[in-house]
């Protein structure tokens, strides 16, 4: 009896990080290919449009940071409950047909948004801790799958409904998520994650902010999201310049996106069967610095730099995302490492849709924005080469060389 319950309490956990998953992307992602008939409606101005594609990765980098001591306190179902609801509730606001609702939306959901990512690897790692891999890769998979039907979709439903419709879709899975995740935190008798303010845990986390390899983690992650949130913001305006429809322009963000689909499945069961995920490091920046300079020197591929820019922003992150575990030996110290990271990367993420943009106003082209990612891939390589050599962040500030390794 007890075995039967205890399978239908990991069934819904399953279940549940399936669901986060599915919003942990989309409402961002749906914004990209409506940014001109947003700016029309709501009469932004370029730097207008900017902040607004900004937003939601300075929400994910600032959010971040209470998300730790938020789950050690009320415990991560409790918590991550919350930040559904405030999905659901951004995304409502975001619809109504207003300049202030749209940004005030926008910051809601980016809050329900970054807390969620925050407690994904903590959540894994304490429920699944045998299947780290696996399970990272299908919530990497998931957020890919939202996140290219929402950028496919836009463009329909703007043309169906107006763009009420493309901005409030997503209120309905965020919805259920959230009833999924209140009913465990209703359930759950488990004991929450141990809190980073107890007994010696601010000494530790202040050691753990020392770490090298936290700071290498940090900055994969940072400059890994800069490089995604970058192009998802800005990729069909840029091949538009490249001389591409606006509607073909939306249709390779999305092939982009749906692309990584399965790299964000395979590439973190590889990694966690590695002591050593330098060579995936190795192999993700290699396709996105032949991506990118295609895209600058020869434009008229186009559709061949996005199944290469496909496979390498869809392995990026989710590799970067299973690090935060792997690099880790136990559920709360992931907790504080993800937040960290995520806080650190996200803010550093959100300087790349803002520059980019106000640098294309400045310089009238995408030539310049094009060189400058094309330049951020070569510290991209030094920190992912560093995070994933094999080891432990602990929380004494030390790297451990115990590997860790999933078995096959």
């Amino acid at each position: 009896m007890h075995t039967t319950r205890t399978r239908r309490l990991q069934a819904r956990y399953l279940i549940g990080l399936m669901l986060l998953a599915v919003n942990l992307r989309a409402a961002i992602t749906c914004v990209g290919p409506v940014l001109e008939p947003l700016r029309s409606s709501y009469h932004l101005s370029s730097a207008a449009t900017s902040v607004l594609t900004a937003l939601p990765i300075v929400c994910l980098g600032v959010f971040a940071a209470v998300a730790p001591p938020l789950g050690a306190r009320l415990g991560s179902e409790k918590t991550i409950t919350a930040a559904l609801l405030l999905v659901f509730l951004g995304v409502l606001v975001r619809s109504v047909a207003a300049p202030a609702a749209l940004f005030a939306g926008t910051i809601l959901t980016g809050a329900g948004i970054a807390t969620g990512n925050v407690l994904v690897p903590a959540v894994i790692k304490q429920r699944f801790p045998g299947r780290i891999g696996s399970l990272t890769g299908l919530v990497m998979m998931l957020m890919a799958v939202s996140g290219a039907v929402a950028a496919a979709s836009a463009l329909p439903l703007d043309h169906a409904g107006g763009l009420g419709a493309v901005l409030a879709v997503w209120a309905v899975p965020a919805a259920l998520a959230t009833a999924v995740w209140g009913s465990l935190a209703h359930t759950n008798t488990r004991r929450p994650l141990p809190s980073p303010a107890a007994a010696v845990r601010p000494a530790q986390e202040a050691r753990l902010s020392r770490s090298p390899l936290a700071w290498a983690v940090a900055a994969f992650l940072g400059i890994v999201s800069l490089l995604f949130y970058t192009l998802t913001a800005w990729l069909p305006e840029i091949m538009q310049g490249q001389g591409f429809s606006a509607t073909e322009s939306g249709t390779m963000l999305s092939v982009l996106l749906t692309l990584g689909i399965p790299f964000g499945l395979a590439v973190p069961t590889t990694a966690a069967r590695r002591s050593d995920q330098r060579v995936l490091v190795a192999a993700v920046v290699g396709a996105k610095v032949a991506g990118l300079a295609g895209i600058f020197l020869i434009p008229e591929a186009g559709w061949l730099w996005m199944v290469i820019l496909g496979f390498a922003t869809g392995s990026a992150f989710p590799l970067a995302m299973t690090l935060i575990s792997l690099r880790t030996p136990d559920p709360a110290t992931a907790a504080r490492l993800s937040g960290m990271a995520q806080t650190c990367g996200y803010l550093l993420a959100a300087t790349g849709p803002l520059g980019v943009g106000l640098l294309h106003t400045l310089t009238g082209g995408w030539n310049i924005p094009l060189l400058l990612l094309l330049l951020l891939v070569v510290p991209e390589t030094a920190a992912g080469l560093a995070a994933a050599r094999p080891g432990f962040v602990v929380s004494r500030g030390k790297v451990s060389d115990a590997p860790v390794r999933e078995p096959a």
